[in-house]
C-alpha cells in the first residue's frame, strides 16, 4: 500500500521568515536592492499621495515656482527668461540645470500637465533612490560596513528624506546626489591613478554650479583634501588640478558668457543674490524669510522688478540690504545666530497646527544633534574622512546664516548628516540592565 505524500510540519511563517532572511543576507550590501527599493517606495507614495496633483488657484506658480516659471518660457519658445507671473523678459535669477529640465519635460508631456508632474518627481525620486550608492559607499569607507548597511538603507527607507523628491519639483535631490557623490570621489581620489578622475571631479562640480550655485562653497575644502592626501600617498596633482579646473570652467563658461552678453555685464551663474539678500534683512527681519519682499508676493517689488530691470533691481536690494547691516551690525549678527539655529533646529511654522509643527521641529532638532555628536565622536577616533564631513557641514550652510534659511535647505548634505547620526548610533553599546540580586547586601 503506497504512503500517502508527507507534508512538511513547518509553520508557514517560519518557513516565510527564513525566505526572507535569505533574501535579507544577500541584498543588505546591494546598492541594486537598496536603490530599486527605495525608487519603489517613492514613486508609489507619488501615485497613492498624488503629488502630482498641484494646485492651480496660483496660475499654477507652486509648480515649480521660478524654475517652473522658467520652464514654460523654455517650453513655449521664449527661451531662458520671465521668472515670475508674467513676461519679462531673459533671466538669470536661477541656474540653467534644472529649468531646462523642466522645459524640456513641458515640451514633450505638457506645460504645467499631471504628467509633465508625476515624470518631474519621478526623475527626482529617481536621483534621491541614487543616493543610495553613495551614502553606502562613504559610510562603508569611513565606519566600516556595518555602518555602511544602515546608512543606506536608512536613506532608502525614511519618510523625511522622500518628502523633497515626492513633493517638489526643484533641484534640491538631484543637489544632495551630486555632493554626495563629489564627497565620495574627493574620498578616494588618494587611492586612483590617471586623469580621467580629475575629468570626474572637475566635470561634478561643473554640473553641481550649473545647479545649484550654492553647492560651491564645499568645492574648496573638497579639493584641498584631494591634493592633500594624494600627496601624503606621493602622488602627484598639479596636471589632475589643471585638468580639473579647465573642465570646470568649460562647462559653466558658456553660461557665463550668455549672461554677459544677454545683461552686459559679467554675472557669476545667476543674479539674485542681492535681493535674497533683502528678504533676510531689513527693518522687520526676524530671522526668517521675509517673502512678503518678494516680487511675486508685493506688487511694488514686482513692478520695481520690471521697471529697473532684474540685475539694477538685485543691485539696489542689495544696497539696501548692505545698508542695514553696516547701520545695526549687532543686531545683523544677532539675525545670523537665529539662522544658524533655525537652520538646525527647524524654522518656525505659523502655517500648520502647533503640535505637528513642534514635532517636525523636534525631529529635526534630533537629527542634527546627533549629527554633531556622531561628528565629534569621528574626529576623536580619528575616523577616515572626518574632517571633510567637518568642512561640508562648517561651509555649505554659511550663506544661509547671512541670508534666510527653509528646512529644503539642509537637504543637500542630509546624506552626511544621517551617516554620522548612525554611526553615532552604531557606537551606543547597549547594555541590557542586570536583574536585581536576590539576596539583598549585608
Amino acid at each position: 500500500m503506497r504512503e500517502p505524500p508527507r507534508t512538511s510540519t513547518l509553520n508557514p511563517v517560519i518557513l516565510g521568515s527564513r525566505g526572507f532572511t535569505r533574501f535579507w543576507l544577500r541584498a543588505r550590501t546591494s546598492t541594486f536592492w537598496m536603490v530599486a527599493i527605495a525608487f519603489g517606495i517613492r514613486v508609489l507614495a507619488i501615485l497613492v499621495l498624488h503629488t502630482y496633483k498641484f494646485r492651480t488657484n496660483d496660475q499654477n506658480f507652486g509648480f515649480g515656482w521660478e524654475m517652473g516659471r522658467i520652464g514654460e518660457s523654455i517650453a513655449s519658445g521664449r527661451g531662458f527668461g520671465n521668472p515670475f507671473i508674467s513676461l519679462t523678459g531673459p533671466t538669470a535669477w536661477e541656474p540653467p540645470l534644472y529649468p531646462y529640465v523642466i522645459g524640456g519635460i513641458f515640451k514633450v508631456f505638457g506645460i504645467y500637465s499631471h504628467a509633465s508632474a508625476l515624470v518631474l518627481l519621478t526623475i527626482n525620486s529617481f536621483f534621491s533612490a541614487l543616493t543610495c550608492i553613495p551614502v553606502f559607499l562613504i559610510a562603508r569607507r569611513c565606519f566600516g560596513e556595518k555602518v555602511g548597511v544602515a546608512s543606506g538603507w536608512t536613506w532608502a527607507l525614511l519618510p523625511y528624506v522622500m518628502y523633497w523628491c515626492t513633493r517638489w519639483v526643484w533641484e534640491t535631490s538631484l543637489s544632495a546626489l551630486l555632493v554626495a557623490t563629489i564627497f565620495w570621489l574627493a574620498l578616494t581620489m588618494e587611492d586612483r591613478e590617471g586623469v580621467k578622475p580629475w575629468i570626474e571631479f572637475g566635470g561634478l562640480w561643473g554640473i553641481a554650479a550649473l545647479n545649484s550655485p550654492v553647492l560651491l562653497a564645499f568645492l574648496p575644502a573638497s579639493g584641498l583634501w584631494a591634493w592633500v592626501h594624494r600627496t601624503k600617498a606621493r602622488k602627484k596633482s598639479l596636471g589632475g588640478i589643471v585638468v580639473s579646473s579647465l573642465v570646470f570652467f568649460a562647462l559653466i563658461g558658456p553660461w557665463i558668457v550668455r549672461n554677459h552678453n544677454t545683461f552686459g555685464k559679467w554675472i557669476f551663474l545667476r543674479s539674485n543674490f542681492g535681493a535674497e539678500l533683502r528678504m533676510g534683512n531689513g527693518p522687520y527681519a526676524n530671522g526668517t524669510w521675509m517673502y512678503y519682499l518678494h516680487p511675486t508676493q508685493n506688487v511694488v517689488a514686482f513692478h520695481q522688478y520690471l521697471e529697473m530691470g532684474e540685475i539694477a533691481y538685485a543691485a539696489e536690494r542689495k544696497r539696501q540690504a548692505v545698508e542695514f547691516i553696516k547701520e545695526d551690525p549687532v543686531r545683523f549678527v544677532k539675525l545670523c545666530v537665529m539662522r544658524f539655529f533655525y537652520y538646525w533646529g527647524g524654522v518656525p511654522r505659523s502655517s500648520e497646527i502647533w503640535q505637528l509643527a513642534q514635532f517636525k521641529n523636534s525631529m529635526f532638532l534630533t537629527s542634527s544633534i546627533l549629527c554633531f555628536w556622531g561628528l565629534g565622536l569621528a574626529i576623536h577616533k580619528r575616523k577616515p574622512g572626518a574632517w571633510l564631513f567637518f568642512w561640508l557641514i562648517l561651509l555649505y550652510p554659511l550663506v544661509y546664516y547671512m541670508v534666510f534659511t527653509h528646512a529644503r535647505y539642509r537637504h543637500p548634505i542630509e546624506p552626511e548628516i544621517g551617516i554620522v547620526a548612525v554611526y553615532l548610533l552604531s557606537e551606543v553599546q547597549w547594555r541590557p540592565k542586570s536583574p536585581p540580586s536576590a539576596f539583598p547586601a549585608q
